[in-house]
């Protein structure tokens, strides 16, 4: 499946609906739903980038960042909830850095 290769599928980590499990982890559901939905907001309407919008967009993956190296390193361990919280976070930040990048590298030569 192509999905082994995007995400690990730990069935402690991911999502279940009627003991089907999601073909990835929360924190990945949680990425691809706020990129989805940023790129088809991001089609109907006009979005201004600045070098502003690709620092926020770094910004919002910071949390992501944060749960899973403490997690990684055993801090803690954290739960689907926040995996998906922080998933969209880091989804949301993701697409817009990289339309930002894209923006500044393309109509202005680079930042």
């Amino acid at each position: 499946m192509i999905f082994d290769y995007l995400c690990h599928r730990i069935p402690e980590r991911s999502f279940f609906i009627k003991n089907h499990q999601f073909p990835v982890c929360s924190r990945c559901t949680g990425y691809y739903i706020s990129i989805f939905a940023y790129f088809v907001f991001a089609y109907f309407y006009s979005i201004p980038y600045s070098l502003n919008s690709f620092l926020i967009g770094i910004l919002l993956k910071i949390p992501t960042g944060i749960d899973g190296l403490t997690q990684f390193l055993g801090y803690r361990e954290s739960n689907n909830t926040l995996r998906l919280i922080t998933g969209l976070l880091g989804g949301l930040g993701l697409a817009i850095s990289l339309m930002a990048f894209k923006y500044y590298t393309t109509l202005w030569g680079g930042f």
